[in-house]
């Protein structure tokens, strides 16, 4: 990881959507590296490249929302072809890059903590300090919050102290050596970091790439959810859409275009915060993937999610609903997942009509214009019920928020499940919680650090 952290602070160039541009020329070492004003720092963070659009794939590639043929399987890259079947083997001896560049935005993060704590600032500057430093906070503790999704166990309270966690990098050093620490810890960074953010940055952003307290609240209420932790989760997304609950209604949609729904710049009012995953190529995990068929079977004819989501095509049905406005992987923040985060909330503590109506507000701007028959509930559970399965219609292919779900949801019995593939004649399968949710540590990490692996 330390390697990696200098080449790519050395070469990168900040190649920024509509900012500033001004800092991170090419420099011979990190020491020649110095960010020396709030301008530089802000710079640093609006780097779009490191801090918005590569965040982590391999949960979309383990999840169940889609298939491949064995064709496409063949011919994708080598990682991908393991962790679509879920082998023990991911890596195959080579790094990672849902570690690497997760740590690199980390690293980035903790450059700018670092420069600020040198920078002695004014009342005139106290505002662009707060954005800067709120900021750095918020991608650091996603950046965290998304390695535990895939390199830690889920969270559970009983055995959160003795879990492992991730390595938790609170400086810019690269000569720092890293050390794991358990789940307890890490959770506990995680929300440090956005409840120190909450109060730094401003409600709105000046561009949605730009982290807000919209965006820190909304991540609040999906790390909180994850931990199973219904309260602090409604909590969240009440905060968030308290002042924020636009929802696009599909009723306006034009389904004509190759990609239906517009990003953040051209009208989808929905984004909190824009970011996008990196992509493994191949379609696995991501357009052109194939999906489920009993998925795309479960949106009635009036749903018009069927139609802005999906098209057919002779191999099969393929998403097309990215919050990107393409074919990139969209991994933001978005007023649809808060609703939702708070309807499940709701249902979870008992309170069944806010919950359906919560869901109904959603589902109203989804179906057909005077076709949608609002869903009712007789008891807590069958509010939940009706929530995830539209949880997985709404989400299918936001990037994480599946294999988040299946490893949270897995420690409920009746709702665990067992994926399933297969390849040629052959079956793979993935039985609930086994050690295979949890991916190994990449081996040069392990070379490195000897930090302890994952087992498998």
């Amino acid at each position: 990881m330390k390697k990696y952290i200098v080449i790519l602070l050395v070469a990168a160039n900040l190649v920024a959507c509509k900012k500033q541009d001004s800092w991170l020329d090419i420099k011979s070492n990190k020491a020649d590296v110095v960010p020396s004003s709030l301008t530089d720092l802000q710079a640093i963070m609006d780097n779009d490249g490191i801090m918005n659009y590569n965040f982590p794939a391999l949960g979309n590639v383990a999840s169940d929302n889609y298939f491949i043929t064995y064709s496409t399987w063949q011919s994708a890259y080598n990682q991908a072809r393991n962790a679509y079947v879920w082998a023990k083997d991911i890596f195959e001896g080579y790094t990672n890059n849902d570690w690497n560049k997760e740590y690199a935005m980390i690293e980035y993060a903790n450059i700018v903590l670092d420069g600020l704590s040198k920078i002695k600032v004014n009342n005139a500057d106290s505002s662009k300090y707060n954005n800067i430093k709120g900021s750095a906070l918020f991608y650091r503790a996603h950046a965290f919050y998304d390695l535990a999704q895939l390199f830690a166990k889920p969270y559970n309270k009983n055995a959160a102290a003795n879990d492992l966690g991730i390595p938790l990098r609170m400086t810019s050093d690269v000569n720092e050596v890293s050390v794991r620490s358990n789940i307890e810890q890490t959770y506990n960074r995680i929300l440090a970091d956005l409840n120190e953010a909450e109060k730094l940055l401003p409600l709105m952003p000046l561009y949605k790439t730009r982290p807000s307290k919209l965006a820190v609240e909304g991540l609040l209420a999906r790390v909180y959810l994850n931990m199973d932790d219904y309260n602090s989760a409604l909590l969240y997304a009440g905060k968030v859409l308290s002042n924020y609950s636009d929802l696009i209604d599909f009723n306006t949609i034009n389904t004509a275009p190759l990609f239906t729904l517009p990003n953040y710049q051209k009208g989808n009012k929905e984004v909190i915060f824009y970011s996008y995953s990196m992509s493994y190529g191949s379609g696995i995990g991501s357009f052109p993937a194939l999906v489920d068929t009993i998925l795309y079977q479960s949106y009635q004819q009036d749903d018009l999610r069927r139609s802005v989501f999906y098209t057919l095509r002779p191999a099969g049905i393929t998403f097309r609903g990215n919050y990107t406005g393409n074919g990139a992987t969209f991994s933001g923040i978005s007023t649809n997942e808060i609703y939702l985060i708070r309807a499940e909330c709701y249902a979870r503590i008992n309170m069944i009509p806010d919950a359906m109506n919560d869901l109904n507000t959603l589902l109203l701007n989804r179906w057909k214009a005077g076709t949608f028959v609002p869903f009712t509930a007789t008891n807590a559970n069958e509010a939940l019920n009706l929530i995830l399965t539209e949880r997985r219609k709404e989400l299918p292919f936001h990037s994480g928020l599946r294999w988040q779900d299946l490893r949270r949801l897995n420690k409920e019995p009746d709702r665990a499940i067992t994926l399933t593939r297969e390849l040629n004649g052959e079956t793979f399968t993935l039985p609930p919680n086994d050690n295979r949710y949890v991916y190994p540590i990449p081996p040069d990490e392990i070379r490195l650090s000897g930090i302890q692996q994952n087992p498998r």
